[in-house]
């Protein structure tokens, strides 16, 4: 394996069935807790922050008339919810988690605390992170960066519906050629879209490589995680 305790970001899309009109797919749920289970017992440490884009988004509630930092609290809320519905089905399968948030909630879950998140993670449980950095105007790709850095994370894992980063969008230029791995300079100088500038900043500086995913394909994120040409690579 090249990796050990990973940081994987989860959009709250990722869990949505749009076809079904399922805010959040029990058997979507089911095939994460699938991966997990197979890369547990590869050895990996797996710590998730999870979106909340699939509920609700703070800067699409400013377009109906809601306050940003209200909306944004909302935002922190739905991750939430997409935590409990993941450790939910976690559980299920067998794998024991811990749900950690920014918000303090303590009827449903832990508040963060870095070294008991670290002490999970060293015993085998999945520790999910909610309600992202706990600020209004961060995203979870910030919160992403920030937990993998102060749980120490080997890499951050951001899982999306492509199978790396492309010199275009590959859904509409067929010409569009992936990249197997890129440095954070040239991602910078050609703005590549991988994650918002806070995130990538910080995962920069802590020195936090970044792989860039297809989550949906079978395998993909047991290839990524053992080294395998999956995915694209950015880092120093």
């Amino acid at each position: 394996m090249k990796y050990r305790r990973i940081l994987l970001k989860l959009s709250g899309e990722a869990l949505q069935n749009r076809e079904k009109g399922l805010s959040i797919d029990p058997e979507i749920l089911a095939s994460i807790s699938r991966q997990f289970k197979e890369l547990i017992k590869e050895g990996a440490e797996i710590a998730v922050v999870v979106g909340g884009g699939n509920i609700f988004r703070g800067l699409a509630g400013e377009k109906g008339g809601t306050d940003r930092t209200t909306g944004d609290s909302m935002g922190m809320l739905a991750t939430c919810i997409n935590a409990l519905a993941l450790q939910s089905a976690l559980e299920n399968a067998g794998v024991e988690t811990r749900v950690q948030t920014a918000i303090s909630m303590p009827a449903v879950a832990e508040p963060f605390i870095r070294r008991k998140a670290m002490r999970h993670l060293e015993k085998g449980r999945v520790v999910i992170f909610g309600a992202g950095t706990g600020n209004p105007y961060f995203t979870t790709d910030s919160a992403a960066a920030l937990r993998a850095s102060e749980i120490n994370a080997d890499v951050l894992m951001k899982a999306t519906k492509v199978d790396g980063i492309y010199t275009a969008d590959p859904v509409v230029d067929p010409n569009a050629v992936r990249y197997d791995k890129v440095s954070y300079a040239e991602a910078l100088n050609k703005q590549l879209k991988i994650m918002d500038a806070a995130a990538f900043s910080l995962c920069m500086e802590n020195d936090i490589p970044i792989v860039v995913f297809n989550f949906f394909k079978d395998g993909e994120i047991l290839r990524v995680f053992r080294g395998e040409d999956a995915g694209t690579q950015v880092s120093h």
